[in-house]
């Protein structure tokens, strides 16, 4: 890692994942059983946080728990991966949760109770982007409130840091928001609903995000890989081929890895091929932060890769 890698700030949520596995992922009204139940740490904004802090980045964490069990553990979680937890408030609500159901081939359905990631607040920003040195790189997602995610974005690009939103959950954007992000990353069913248009039609949905304002548009397509766009080019990131276990925090990995290339000085195409080895080891383990993979793992599984072309 260069000593030139800028700093990564992480603003989002922090969730316990409460995952159930099953064959099948039930119907609508469907009762059925389970295989195995687990817990383990997650939330989008920490599963990005560990994964860029196990990659190497010097990361730290904004967001709330609450004053319980799950909390502790969340926090554990991420300082033992390097993640700075200075600016993790104790709410006085519960931990948010995540009721996770996974398929014999990896799929997952997921309920968010936000409980505490509702807390998160302005004057913890503040202090963030003021102890940093240098401006970094800004991940911000939805599993906050729109208006902190807002309030972030402006505040960290009136600083001159480079602004990522991962807009999952998926809410519209306004146009003066849209013009201060870097590059927005959703996915394919999230850049629909962004640009009112059909699942499917990634090229149409990231050309309408770019002549919104965003000034580069990624759109992950899971097994199909993703979309890298910028007003120059626009081009399609082939994914690694493995047998997947879990997808449960794919795009969050996909998210964490991706800013920390940029932090190391890779344009956006060198960053996205990166952060699509990070997620593809992710997916062939089970839960979200335990999934996320160290560096050398990373580097030895892309010179695996390349050696296999």
């Amino acid at each position: 890692m260069s000593t030139l890698t800028k700093p990564i700030l992480v603003v989002g949520s922090l969730n316990m994942d409460l995952v159930v596995t099953v064959a099948e992922l039930p119907q609508k009204g469907e009762t059925i059983f389970g295989k195995t139940f687990t817990t383990f740490p997650g939330g989008k904004g920490g599963n990005q946080a560990v994964t860029a802090a196990k990659l190497g980045s010097k990361v730290t964490m904004v967001g709330a728990v609450g004053r319980d069990e799950f909390g502790e553990r969340l926090r554990c979680s991420l300082s033992q991966s390097g993640v700075g937890t200075s600016y993790i408030s104790l709410a006085e609500t519960s931990t948010g949760t995540a009721l996770i159901t996974v398929d014999q081939r990896g799929a997952n359905s997921i309920v968010v109770v936000p409980g505490a990631n509702y807390a998160c607040c302005q004057q913890d920003i503040d202090s963030a982007l003021e102890a940093a040195e240098v401006p970094g790189i800004l991940l911000v997602q939805n599993e906050i409130p729109e208006t902190i995610v807002e309030y972030t974005i402006r505040a960290a690009k009136g600083k001159g840091w480079t602004t990522i939103l991962n807009p999952a959950p998926a809410r519209l954007i306004s146009e003066g928001l849209l013009s201060m992000i870097d590059i927005l990353i959703p996915n394919e069913t999230e850049a629909s609903v962004l640009t009112g248009g059909k699942a499917g039609a990634e090229d149409e949905a990231a050309q309408v995000l770019l002549d919104r304002g965003a000034a580069a548009v990624i759109i992950t397509l899971g097994s199909k890989g993703a979309l890298c766009c910028t007003v120059e080019q626009k081009q399609q990131i082939l994914p690694y081929k493995v047998d997947a276990v879990d997808t449960t925090a794919a795009g969050d990995a996909y998210v964490g890895a991706l800013a920390t290339a940029l932090a190391e000085g890779k344009t956006v195409l060198e960053s996205a091929k990166f952060a699509a080895a990070v997620a593809a080891i992710a997916v062939t383990r089970p839960g979200a932060q335990p999934s996320l993979p160290w560096r050398d793992e990373v580097d030895e599984f892309i010179r695996k890769q390349e050696g296999q072309q």
